[in-house]
């Protein structure tokens, strides 16, 4: 019964320095992978970001193209609308995508025939539209000093505005963006200053997938 008890002891003693050392060594393996998947994880999120931001501001660009067709005659130095019958210019395609048209021809210089945004920072400021459409007045309304429901749009200076803000890129982590205009081509090294047709992150490291961030 003695000797029963004193194995019994010696065997919860604790570990020895073999099986310490094992130990260890199985942890650190273990943490050490899941280093990388963490960074992984990490770095997906952001991508996830990028490719949700580029698409935001990519978006922005195209709505603003969208509003400038019919707007002021190729050369005008007035504003007009021309959707309006005798705005002097030609009459946009519809597209429901749009209710409105750019009134301000000034942005437009002659460089820039396609008329994309000049600037990305003028999407946030915004620029100055008018309804689409015939704007169609049938006489006043029945008490004095009211208007009928077609004069309700009557021309009346709007800005629209197509992004809040600039975003800041979650790569970089700045709000400096690559800009390309509709000039040239997406291995340009800087931007002309044309306009803006499309946008990029600065920065220069490589995907999960192996594809560099800045052909996004």
């Amino acid at each position: 019964m003695n000797k029963y008890i004193g194995k019994k002891r010696g065997s919860s003693a604790g570990y020895s320095l073999l099986e310490l050392t094992i130990t260890l060594a199985v942890l650190a393996i273990l943490v050490m992978g899941t280093i990388p998947m963490a960074q992984n994880s990490v770095k997906r999120e952001k991508e996830m970001k990028l490719r949700e931001t580029l698409r935001m501001m990519r978006s922005a660009i195209d709505e603003f193209k969208r509003d400038t067709f019919g707007a002021c005659p190729q050369g005008a130095i007035t504003s007009t609308n021309p959707t309006i019958p005798g705005g002097g210019g030609v009459p946009a395609p519809t597209d429901p995508r749009s209710r409105v048209v750019i009134d301000d021809c000034t942005i437009f210089d002659s460089q820039n025939l396609d008329r994309y945004p000049p600037t990305l920072d003028m999407l946030v400021s915004g620029v100055r539209v008018k309804a689409r459409g015939v704007n169609l007045i049938s006489g006043s309304g029945l008490a004095a000093g009211s208007k009928q429901a077609t004069e309700i749009n009557e021309d009346k200076e709007i800005i629209k505005i197509y992004l809040r803000e600039i975003p800041v890129d979650p790569m970089t982590g700045d709000k400096e963006w690559g800009l390309r205009s509709s000039y040239q081509t997406a291995d340009s090294d800087s931007w002309d200053s044309v306009n803006v047709f499309d946008v990029s992150t600065k920065s220069k490291n490589e995907a999960l997938n192996g594809e560099k961030y800045s052909d996004w």
